[in-house]
């Protein structure tokens, strides 16, 4: 097969376990499409695939970083196309995986970027004072004023730029690829990502997080990523451990929503309902979809 297969969906939804399905059906390798997943260390909160869970499929771009280097959107569409090329002449198929729709889109569509210069991480500034002080430079732009992240690429990318970042969109997709959506009912996701945070603390996220706090790192994975800036914020004194644990639910809930928005006005996603009491339908669903496309 000469195409890419996507697969992408909200959180908590069963990505991991159909890409490894997909990757044994058609000699697929995975590429992770999640923003924080590149980083060493950020395992539990991220809910990162593990060794075990890999089967013996060779997986790309976890683990490529520590938390304390960059890495931009840039060096991701580097990184992915370089793997694309290099997948496909083994005459294997390249499986991305992951919920960062803005990382899929960069990848696979004809976004013409280049090496970010600004790398303010605007600390001293509240979201609502970010996102004002960006409709102040671009006043039209479209974006999603509760994403610390987006709103603080946007802002550097204007300064740096001149521009608007909604300036670099584009429709043109590059690859013959498949872009497969998990999806389930709204109030089963929910309660899918409530109980997958009531497991992550289980297994030991505070220890996780912790390990960073202790060594006095604050950097932009750890202050922006869902399940650790919540945390931090318990460590720092500012809230309670009850809090910053309903805080990472609630944060999670939220971003599946934003990842919704996103996949349905930016990617052109076939959507199959998991089923989480027989996996298998899922996988045949999905499988007979991409044999007849």
């Amino acid at each position: 097969m000469n195409k890419v297969i996507v697969v992408t969906g909200p959180t908590a939804v069963g990505k991991t376990k159909l890409s490894i399905e997909l990757a044994k059906k058609y000699h697929g390798e995975i590429i992770n499409a999640d923003a924080v997943q590149v980083y060493i260390g950020l395992d539990i909160g991220s809910a990162k695939v593990t060794k075990e869970e890999m089967e013996d499929i060779p997986h790309h771009l976890f683990d490529i970083k520590e938390v304390n280097e960059d890495y931009t959107i840039y060096h991701y569409q580097q990184d992915c196309r370089r793997l694309i090329s290099e997948i496909q002449k083994r005459g294997n198929t390249p499986i991305l995986v992951g919920g960062t729709g803005l990382y899929i889109k960069a990848a696979l569509y004809d976004y013409k970027l280049s090496k970010e210069k600004e790398n303010n991480t605007y600390d001293n500034l509240t979201t609502e004072e970010l996102y004002q002080e960006l409709i102040s430079l671009d006043k039209d732009i479209q974006i999603d004023k509760n994403n610390r992240r987006r709103l603080i690429r946007a802002l550097n990318y204007y300064k740096e730029n001149n521009k608007s970042i909604n300036d670099n969109k584009t429709d043109k997709l590059l690859y013959d690829a498949i872009f497969i959506g998990l999806t389930t009912d709204r109030k089963i996701l929910y309660n899918k990502i409530n109980d997958r945070v009531d497991i992550m603390i289980k297994e030991g996220l505070l220890d996780e997080v912790k390990s960073f706090y202790e060594k006095g790192i604050r950097t932009k994975p750890l202050l922006s990523a869902i399940g650790y800036k919540e945390l931090y914020e318990y460590f720092d004194g500012n809230t309670e451990l009850d809090v910053a644990i309903d805080n990472i639910k609630k944060n999670s809930r939220h971003y599946a929503k934003r990842q919704y928005t996103f996949f349905n006005h930016q990617l052109p996603v076939a959507w199959f309902e998991t089923d989480y009491h027989n996996f298998n339908n899922t996988i045949e669903k999905v499988s007979s979809y991409i044999d007849n496309n």
